[in-house]
Order: C-alpha cells, then structure tokens, then sequence
C-alpha cells in the first residue's frame, strides 16, 4: 500500500512560548523542550508510522510584516539561521528528507485587523483558500495540526474536500464526558489551576472558584470541526501527573512527554487502522 501523504501545520510562535528546541528549568535542573514536530520525526524514522506516513511539507502560519509575531518570534525568526535558535536541531531529517526543507509559510495575515472588520473575514477566508490549493495540490490525505491557534471555517464544514481529513493534537482531554476535561488555548493552565484546587472563570480578569482538586491531565487526538477543540475524538491519553507547585513549563513538558506524544503517534496508528482506541 502506498504511504498516507500527511501534511503538518504548526503556529511558530506557539512553540516558541514552549521554549521548543531549549533547555528549559526542571525542578532544579534543566531538561531539553523536544517539539511536537520533532517528536514525530523521530516516530516517522524509527517506528512503524514511517511505513504507513510520508511528511509532505511543514506549512506555519506565522506573519513576518505583523509585529505582534516578530516579538514572540524575535528569539526564533521565521526560519532557521545560523547561531540562533531553532525550534529543532537544525540538521533535522524525515524520512532521508531535511525537515527545513519542507518549511513553508501561509501567514494568516488577516489577523492584523481588527475582529469584525471586514478585511479580517475576508483575509480569513482568503487563508482557508490558500490553505485548500496547497492541500490540493501536495495531494494530502492528513493534515495534523499543532498549536494552530485558527477556528477553521470554510475547509471543515460538513461536505468540504477536507473534513475528517484535519486533525489536532491537543494538550487536554477534550472529551465532554471526562471530569479531566481540558479545552482551549489555556488547557496546560486550566489542569495547573485545578490541581490547585480552582477554576479560572474569567481568563480576562482571572477570577476563580473553588473546586475539587484534580492531579491528572492528557492529551487528545481528534477531528477538527468549526468548534475549539470539539471534534469526534480519535484517541486520548491520560497519563500526566500534576504536582500542584509545577510551574507552566514543568507541566507542559510533563504532558508533552507522558501524554501528547504518545496520543499523536497512537492516534496516527488508529487512522491508520493499526490499533484500537481505548477510552480514558
């Protein structure tokens, strides 16, 4: 069988609030930030899903002209330079293949104008197309998303080329039967809170409640739909043990380690009819 052509779309300036590709502080220590995206080079190298995946292309959607995404990305840039840093060791390969190589930019540029002005719906609309043709032409059969931080609209709508052709690898159980429920852009922040015993109920103002401590979290698997994180669930895991006095990056490498990576590569090989999803 020919392999599944899969293409990864990414938001650089996510992983750079990661500290991807760092030594970052551990509990007295320091332990090396492995990205998402390098995670699963190694798994296409040196496991059973390079048999059945080949990366396409690595598209970000970072902007260079908006200055928003220079400052998050000042420590980074756009693509990788000589002497700075990078999200993964620069000489990365894929499948014989160098990842930064595959790097290719579609900047939501629509993002520089105001919500609701009419040039931010049509720049969003605008994207999703460009999204589409690139799609269409790499001949895609799955697109994993990682930390794209986009409500999609037009490419996932029932009936669209590509639903239940998108997927997203999430830092939280998504499902909404599950008390460990995590949703969002705040997933890592929300579990920290409620092994702290509290609710944020307001991002804005942080405002909080008091509630049932909870000391796990995971990491989801799952279709994209027009909701935030609210697509049919692929395959989770939940296996990441939270100590209340963890800082935000101490629990994002717990999780990305213990729970995320492990959901991305078993969710790979459950679309790839490999095994069978086990509820958490």
């Amino acid at each position: 069988m020919p392999k599944k052509k899969l293409v990864y779309i990414w938001s650089l300036r996510n992983a750079a609030a990661d500290k991807a590709g760092q030594d970052i502080a551990y509990k007295g220590g320091t332990r090396y930030m492995k990205s998402v995206l390098e995670s699963l080079v190694e798994a296409l190298n040196d496991t059973a899903l390079g048999d059945q995946y080949s990366l396409e292309k690595v598209i970000y959607d970072d902007d260079a002209n908006s200055a928003s995404d220079r400052e998050k990305l000042k420590e980074y840039g756009f693509s990788y330079e000589p002497g700075k840093r990078w999200f993964y060791p620069p000489n990365l390969r894929v499948q014989g293949k160098a990842v930064n190589e595959l790097l290719l930019a579609i900047p939501s540029a629509y993002r520089r104008e105001p919500f609701g002005a009419a040039g931010r719906v049509a720049g969003k609309s605008q994207f999703e197309k460009h999204l589409l043709d690139t799609l269409v032409e790499l001949k895609a059969d799955i697109v994993v998303l990682d930390g794209l931080l986009i409500i999609l609209d037009e490419l996932v709508r029932p009936g669209a080329l590509f639903e239940r052709k998108i997927v997203n690898i999430h830092p939280g159980v998504t499902r909404g039967e599950s008390p460990y429920e995590r949703r969002g852009a705040y997933a890592t922040l929300d579990a920290l809170y409620g092994a702290r015993g509290k609710k944020v109920v307001d991002w804005k103002t942080m405002e909080t409640v008091e509630v049932e401590p909870l000391y796990l979290t995971g990491a989801s698997f799952h279709y994209v739909d027009n909701g935030i994180d609210s697509g049919e669930v692929i395959h989770d895991v939940l296996n990441t043990e939270i100590d209340k006095d963890d800082t935000i990056l101490e629990l994002r490498w717990n999780n990305f380690n213990r729970s995320l990576f492990p959901a991305l590569q078993e969710g790979l090989a459950v679309l790839a009819g490999d095994v069978v999803q086990v509820e958490v």
